[in-house]
């Protein structure tokens, strides 16, 4: 496999290693304009998100959101947005994230149950659709790209 991380890193790949949890999940460290946090890759979830309880330690600028969000067992959850914000996972970084801010209490109770430390919020979709993702599950290593 050394040929793959060559190859992405000729295409101007950064790694990011990858950590799997006590409930499977593959978790990672990421900042979020310029806090270190505790996150959740998770493909299946559309945007990125942080617990609405950590606006203030992330230094966001919360909006209203009329979207409801729904995910892991919880449906219709109300959820702010946070615009523009500066995440970095590893080297790579973008200065346009947005995010979405909702109750993650759940997540966390789940994650808990099976002896896991709680997470500040999940990296989805958004954020490795953005970075060209590209994820070494045998590995554990997330590749996302200049």
């Amino acid at each position: 496999m050394a040929a793959l991380k060559k190859i992405l890193e000729e295409k101007k790949y950064f790694q990011i290693k990858l950590k799997r949890i006590a409930t499977n999940h593959l978790e990672l460290k990421a900042k979020i304009n310029g806090i270190k946090g505790r996150f959740i890759l998770d493909t299946g979830a559309s945007n990125s998100c942080v617990g609405v309880h950590l606006i203030a330690y992330f230094n966001l600028i919360a909006e209203e959101c009329e979207t409801k969000a729904a995910g892991a067992g919880a449906i219709d959850m109300e959820t702010q947005k946070s615009e523009n914000n500066i995440l970095k996972i590893g080297k790579w970084k973008t200065k346009k994230s947005n995010l979405v801010l909702f109750d993650l209490s759940h997540v966390n109770t789940a994650l808990e149950q099976h002896n896991a430390k709680k997470v500040h919020g999940i990296i989805g979709a958004d954020i490795l659709q953005k970075g060209k993702a590209i994820i070494d599950y045998n590995k554990h290593i997330l590749y996302l790209k200049k």
